[in-house]
């Protein structure tokens, strides 16, 4: 299911475009030779995907403690839920979780940080607008966490984290360069495929958590009984 991330963000690559493109359309010329341009804009993009592989490291954290605790199958079954929730939750439960949370504060932090860096004129600024661009609210990246919960350990939640970013990176690139190639209409068409698509990941990672003996799809886990072998000291006779 690693693969998944990929695929997810490749097909809602688009909602990356109208929720992101304005900031990467916007992103200032970096220098005045070519190469810094485009060089400018794989930074922005790589920031991005820093971010997600770090936020991938949280989620991959919270899925081992559960994992450690014997709930493999529900691991999954929590991804597939949380990620139904996620798109069925109206926006305004949202704003209110985060102001209840305080994500808001941090919110508001990262878009002085984001205004700070856009006033730079460094490729390393780029770069930086990329990383906290990958942490302003995004319903879109939640779902893709929600997946990353049941990857196996922190290495492969990271791992599905860079591959979604990966995913979004070549129509992102794009509109980065050129911002006219994709028109409104091809946007709001794919935003609206974006839940379908969520659902379907849903629907997946709660089947593959229910152990159904389906191959590849929902495997039955094999319990193994673990045996402690306790060694005894034999003294020695007098």
């Amino acid at each position: 299911m690693i693969w998944a991330g990929f695929l997810f963000g490749l097909l809602g690559s688009f909602h990356c475009v109208g929720m992101c493109g304005p900031i990467a359309m916007a992103l200032p010329f970096v220098g005045s030779s070519g190469w810094r341009y485009y060089a400018g804009r794989l930074l922005y993009n790589g920031g991005r995907i820093v971010t997600y592989a770090s936020l991938g490291a949280l989620a991959g954290a919270f899925g081992q403690s559960l994992e450690m605790a014997g709930l493999q199958q529900t691991v999954s079954i929590v991804s597939g839920v949380l990620i139904l929730l996620l798109l069925v939750l109206p926006t305004a439960f949202k704003g209110k979780a985060s102001h209840v949370m305080g994500t808001d504060k941090i919110m508001a932090w990262v878009r002085r940080k984001l205004g700070y860096y856009f006033q730079k004129n460094s490729l390393g600024s780029l770069f930086m607008v990329g990383m906290l661009n990958g942490l302003l609210p995004c319903g879109f990246v939640y779902i893709a966490l929600a997946g990353a919960i049941s990857a196996p350990g922190i290495g492969g939640a990271m791992l599905y984290m860079a591959l979604f970013g990966l995913g979004t990176f070549p129509l992102m690139y794009i509109v980065s360069l050129s911002g006219k190639l994709i028109s409104l209409k091809v946007r709001g068409m794919f935003n609206r495929a974006v839940p379908y698509v969520g659902m379907v990941l849903a629907v997946l990672f709660i089947v593959r958590g229910l152990g159904l003996g389906i191959p590849y799809l929902s495997p039955k886990v094999v319990q193994t009984a673990q045996y402690t072998t306790e060694m005894s000291c034999c003294s020695k006779p007098k």
